[in-house]
This record gives structure tokens, sequence and C-alpha cells, in this order.
């Protein structure tokens, strides 16, 4: 069987996680890591070669797509359409109100080049796209709710860590259950930011800190948690490497709607995701794509796309007529 070459650019959390998912894939095979560190510095848990970013465009004939595992506030904006110019790529470009033009970026690339890129590949944005798509699709006369957690956001997170006299931090984002219950309920309930979710921050401060001040900053953050109910609490180095040390995260999506002529009967749909490590399940799910970006690459398909233009069997490994004979 002919592998599909794959390639990681970027080697953090999320690139080790598709190392790790092509493991576990038998129609793949990693062949190489580009990272902006000294390659020299960088080892891999396989043992792959590890090549300099800047040496990517000469290594194109040798990958079939390339899995980038970048961040999207300073590296997918330019590395994904500079990449699309050389290669297939599928990447996990997140911030939301930004994806139509990112989508511009790369479709104009990958089109001058004759690649094919994906964007926008994980979870939320992905998988939950495809189930808000389908439920609207579905139950026209309804209404939709996403829930995220309960888990740890790395960005909230991050933002934390950057408060003076904070030496670490984690912070969880925890679903409301009376909002849940009033969604499951069938209620189509008018929800706010805060009704829907409360932040739990576990925090390490410096020694001598101002502890109030920390926790004031904290609650005040605007854009991230001046619109939640917030409790900090604070923590020692020890227990929060004891206790925190994971990077779990999952949700959940509703489509609630009314079918009959007087919209007499109701229906709930109900998606949900619980993940122990977020970073190693959107691998998990970027791989998948990457399946299908040289399956449509092969068939001749260039520009970009988003998991919203994808069947679903190109993302599995088993054949057209194997999956009907075993999903249908």
């Amino acid at each position: 069987m002919e592998k599909i070459r794959i390639a990681i650019a970027g080697y953090g959390n999320l690139g080790r996680g598709v190392e790790s998912a092509l493991a576990h894939t038998p129609d793949m095979e990693l062949v190489g890591v580009f990272t902006r560190r000294d390659p020299a510095s960088l080892h891999t848990q396989t043992g792959v070669p590890v090549y300099k970013m800047e040496d990517a465009p000469a290594k194109a004939g040798e990958i079939d797509v390339m899995i980038l595992c970048g961040g999207s506030a300073n590296d997918l904006p330019t590395q994904t359409p500079d990449l699309a110019r050389w290669y297939n790529v599928v990447d996990s470009f997140d911030t939301h109100a930004k994806i139509p033009q990112h989508f511009e970026n790369v479709d104009k690339a990958a089109k001058e080049s004759g690649r094919l890129a994906i964007i926008s590949v994980g979870w939320d944005p992905g998988l939950f796209s495809l189930n808000r798509c389908y439920g609207q699709a579905v139950l026209p006369q309804g209404s939709d709710y996403t829930f995220w957690g309960k888990g740890v956001s790395q960005g909230h997170s991050d933002a934390i860590r950057r408060i003076p006299g904070v030496a670490d931090a984690r912070q969880y984002t925890i679903p409301v259950e009376a909002a849940l219950a009033q969604v499951r309920s069938g209620a189509e309930p008018t929800l706010t930011t805060r009704e829907k979710h409360t932040r739990q921050c576990f925090v390490v401060a410096k020694d001598g800190a101002d502890t109030s001040a920390i926790e004031t900053a904290i609650k005040t953050m605007p854009n991230y948690f001046d619109e939640y109910d917030t409790t900090v609490h604070f923590i020692s180095q020890e227990e929060l490497d004891r206790d925190h040390k994971g990077i779990p995260h999952g949700g959940m999506v509703f489509r609630t709607g009314k079918t009959g002529l007087q919209g007499e009967n109701r229906h709930i749909i109900e998606y949900k995701l619980t993940l122990d490590s977020n970073p190693e399940f959107t691998s998990s799910v970027l791989t998948a794509y990457a399946r299908a970006a040289f399956r449509l690459s092969k068939e001749g398909h260039t520009g970009c796309k988003t998991v919203l233009d994808i069947a679903p069997s190109y993302l599995h490994p088993l054949s057209g007529s194997e999956l009907r004979k075993t999903l249908l």
C-alpha cells in the first residue's frame, strides 16, 4: 500500500499530537518535522528527521500533505498561504471572526500554485461547525446553543500568567448546569454569556505578590473574564503541577427546534465531546483531514476548503464501497 507522506510544521503540543496520531494511521507516514528552532535541538518522539522551516520549499516533491501546527494569532495567518504555494496543507486556524479573510488569502495562494488547502480544522471550528450546519439544515425552525468545557482554556491561562505577580496559572471554562438543563428541556431560552459559563482560575502567585490585586485584575480583564462569574483560587506550584497538569476540554452543540404545521413536535439534537487532551484530539481531526486533502488533490481539486465543503467519506481510510457495507 502506498502511504500518504505527511510532514508537520511546528512541534509544540499540537505537532506532537499529530506525530502520535500518525503512529496509529496505517495509510500515512510521517516523513519530517519543520521548525523555526535549531533542528539539532529538537528531538522528536519517533525519531523522524527535523528540518529548518526555510528549507520547506526544497522538500515539496517529497511530501504529499503538510499539517500546520502553529498558532492562530501569529503563525497561521502568514504561514498557511506561504506554505500553500508549495504543499497541500491543513491548518487549525480558530479565530472565528477572521476565518473569512484567512480563507480568501489561502484560497488565492493555493489556486495560484495548484495546491489544495483545508483550513480551520479541529473541533470548534471543525466538528462543532459541522453539527451546527446539520442541525440548522434539518431543523430550520429552531435555535443553536454551544457550550464549552469543563476544560482548560490555554489562551485564558496565558492571559492570567501575563499579570504582574503571577508565576503560573490554569483556567477552566465550565458550563452552567441550570443553562444546560433549560436547553435540554427544549425551552429555547435566550442566554447571556454570564448565564452559560463560569470560569475557575488556579493561580500560583510569586513570593510577596499582592493576591488581592491579582484577583481584581483577573475578574475585570476585558474580553476574557469581565463578562463571567469568575472564581480565583491561589495554590502552590506543587499543587498546580500535581492536580492541573493535563489539558482536558470538551463541550456540547445543541440544535433545538419544532416540526409540524403548528410546530407541535419538539426535537433536540445534542453532540458532545469529552476530551482528556485537547491538542491530541485536535491533532487526530487534522490527521483525518490530511487524508481528505490528499484525495481531493489527486482528483484535481485546488484552492481552499473548510470542513463544511468535504464529504465524510474523504476522511475515512476505507473505500466508498466498504463504507456503504459497514456504516450505512
